[in-house]
């Protein structure tokens, strides 16, 4: 398989960004796995601020108590949905789940209104069965995200070995259980296998780098599989 190419002019997009324009349906412009969307998307920014050894996990003091998040470093971040981010987590050491929940919130409309700025998806207003009104984000232009499916495939179908930000998304599709809606959509669609679901799960539980960023990041999926868990099992429930 060949390199995939150059993704300008928007090669500087999020982690979080690339996994909205997975996570939305092209066509219909709504995300898959909407009610944990918070949990994935605060994710995606908590592993990308991992990457950049702006946050570890916090030394366990007791068998009683569990490892948390804290921030590490010093310095302005690339980007103000990153700082924002570290800024609200730097006021104490939380759990992964806290950390997720505290920055996860708000970023269902913070993202697709930056994938708007960027020409990649429209906005559009909706109303559900008629009366309720909805905002969704159908595709604009899906070079970029052609791109970062190819990306995807190459490393779930052919074997081949991510780069870190290619390995952040498959884990956060992996744990979030989403990762079936985002196969479904490639060109051509990829079929869910077994061999797939163990390829993501390797990515998802592999070697993030340095131990730090390794805990963090392990500790972000953990808790996102375990929401994404609850979520399922409460709509089997209501279903019932």
């Amino acid at each position: 398989m060949t390199t995939s190419p150059e993704f300008s002019p928007h090669g500087d997009l999020l982690i979080v960004e690339d996994l909205m324009l997975l996570l939305l349906n092209d066509e219909k412009g709504v995300p898959a796995g909407e009610s944990m969307l918070q949990y994935t998307l605060g994710g995606a920014v908590l592993v990308e601020l991992a990457l950049l050894e702006r946050v570890a996990q916090e030394e366990k003091k007791s068998v009683f108590t569990g490892h948390r998040v804290i921030t590490v470093g010093e310095g302005p971040l690339p980007d103000p949905l990153l700082q924002e981010a570290f800024d609200k987590l730097s006021d104490k050491p939380r759990s992964a789940a806290s950390a997720l929940s505290r920055i996860g919130s708000g970023l269902n409309k913070k993202v697709p209104a930056r994938l708007v700025e960027q020409g990649l998806v429209r906005q559009e207003k909706k109303h559900l069965l008629g009366v309720i009104p909805r905002t969704v984000h159908p595709a604009v232009d899906t070079t970029y995200e052609a791109g970062v499916r190819q990306k995807v495939r190459g490393v779930l179908a052919d074997g081949l070995t991510p780069d870190p930000r290619t390995a952040s998304v498959i884990a956060l599709l992996s744990a979030g259980q989403v990762l079936k809606a985002a196969l479904k959509d490639m060109d051509p669609p990829l079929k869910m296998s077994s061999d797939i679901r163990k390829r993501a799960k390797e990515v998802q539980e592999g070697n993030w780098g340095a131990s730090v960023v390794s805990d963090a990041v392990r500790a972000a999926m953990a808790s996102i599989a375990a929401a994404a868990g609850a979520a399922a099992a409460a709509g089997a429930a209501s279903a019932g």
